[in-house]
């Protein structure tokens, strides 16, 4: 046992006690507590759950978004592919946090669905099992108890209530004895009177004595047979609590992904990918395929060919031109199996004047939300043009007109001889420059 009555119920002798009549309800109620906090908990687990899935979605369209704009934008070689590599990495960390989900979802909320069905049964006319069986055993183990407890009260107030009596009998009597007009016979049924309280109030305080010893003799029993019940609902307690701490660790191990090998992997391949770049190589990338490293068809003497105006010139198609598998048709690109898609087959123009501008890339010019990689296109209206020679498109990006008609160049001639040009049926395509006349 913990003790006497008044040491559990401590200094203060207004607190609520529980081994006050009817203050067990609360160990009762703790089982409803607990089937609650296993809801409770669920619900924590599945919100979490809608978030990791939130950002595992969140970096796969931002890797998706940003892995086609690195691209198609200007940046070349292993430096791409370092860069791409972060969008990899975004890829997989989002793979992990779908599986952070998962478990959360599959385990760990199914673990404490299965836990509390085996802990709590309910019953057809309401509550549960438990908490019935522990409130029918603080019931039985308080009843006896309770009403020595409720004799006892019934006792201390007749006693106060014959103290009461006793002492305006005594201030009647005294008050007697002081006035002229009370008679000695009035005096003396006065003195009975208080003689008569007095015995009243002793046999009160008699039995209150008796009732409150009956109490306490009554009290040790009870307090043993209320602790019984209540270390049963301990040991149920136990139970909960022990099983709560062991599914938190199993909700942080999954939460952890330090822990989690694929992470750390995803993090020492992301350096190799970055530490990999070679500045060197992607330099001479550059001049090989863009720089002075290129091939050059030097200016030579020609003999005059009457044939040669008629020959459509080698074709480079302009940028956004969907690619074609003839070699002799297309300017041979240089060799670049890592380089973004932008400027691959980019025509670099050899003439300049200092009145062009430098492309800028600032976000008021581009509307302040798109992105600098992003493709501008072209807006102009157009020149009309008279075709001199009939023309058979060779591919499907090519124009097929007729000596005599009449269609919009919509681009300038590029270094290869090839304009890109609109018939009035609305087809666009390219077409020779040299097959053409303006009107």
């Amino acid at each position: 046992m913990s003790g006497s009555y008044d040491e559990s119920a401590g200094a203060d002798d207004t607190m609520d006690s529980f081994w006050e009549v009817g203050n067990y309800k609360r160990a009762v109620k703790r089982f409803d507590d607990g089937h609650r906090l296993c809801n409770d908990l669920m619900g924590c687990l599945q919100e979490r759950a809608k978030i990791e899935k939130a950002y595992g979605d969140q970096l796969t369209a931002w890797s998706k978004r940003w892995r086609q704009l690195i691209e198609k934008g200007p940046q070349y070689g292993s430096v791409e592919k370092a860069w791409l590599a972060v969008m990899t990495e975004a890829e997989k960390v989002s793979e992990l946090h779908q599986d952070v989900k998962n478990n959360l979802l599959n385990e760990d909320v199914e673990k404490v669905k299965n836990w509390q069905k085996e802990a709590y049964h309910k019953q057809m006319i309401g509550g549960f099992k438990e908490a019935k069986e522990a409130e029918e055993g603080f019931k039985k183990a308080q009843k006896p108890w309770a009403k020595k407890l409720k004799e006892m009260e019934a006792a201390k107030k007749t006693y106060h209530m014959a103290c009461k009596e006793e002492k305006l009998a005594a201030a009647r009597e005294a008050n007697g004895k002081t006035e002229a007009s009370v008679t000695p016979d009035q005096q003396k049924k006065l003195h009975e009177k208080v003689d008569k309280c007095k015995q009243d109030m002793q046999k009160a305080k008699e039995k209150y004595e008796k009732s409150l010893d009956e109490l306490n003799k009554c009290t040790p029993q009870y307090m043993e047979c209320m602790e019984q019940v209540f270390d049963q609902c301990q040991q149920h307690e136990v139970k909960r609590l022990t099983f709560l701490k062991e599914a938190l660790l199993d909700i942080k191990r999954h939460l952890n992904l330090t822990e989690n090998q694929s992470y750390a992997t995803i993090y020492r391949e992301l350096e190799r990918q970055i530490l990999g770049a070679n500045t060197q190589e992607d330099l001479k990338w550059f001049s090989n395929n863009h720089g002075p490293g290129m091939p050059m068809n030097w200016p030579a003497f020609e003999e005059y060919n009457p044939d040669q105006a008629a020959a459509p010139p080698k074709k480079k198609k302009p940028d956004g031109a969907p690619p074609t598998p003839s070699t002799d048709h297309v300017a041979p690109p240089g060799d670049r199996s890592s380089v973004s898609s932008y400027d691959k087959n980019q025509a670099y123009s050899a003439e300049w004047s200092d009145d062009e501008q430098p492309t800028t890339y600032s976000s008021n010019e581009n509307g302040g939300n798109r992105n600098s990689f992003e493709d501008d296109s072209s807006t102009g209206k157009g020149v009309r043009v008279r075709a001199l020679y009939d023309y058979e498109g060779q591919e499907q990006d090519e124009l097929t007109f007729k000596a005599g008609d009449e269609l919009t160049k919509i681009e300038d001639e590029d270094e290869q001889g090839w304009c890109r040009g609109r018939l009035d049926s609305g087809q666009e395509g390219l077409y020779p420059a040299n097959y053409v006349e303006p009107i």
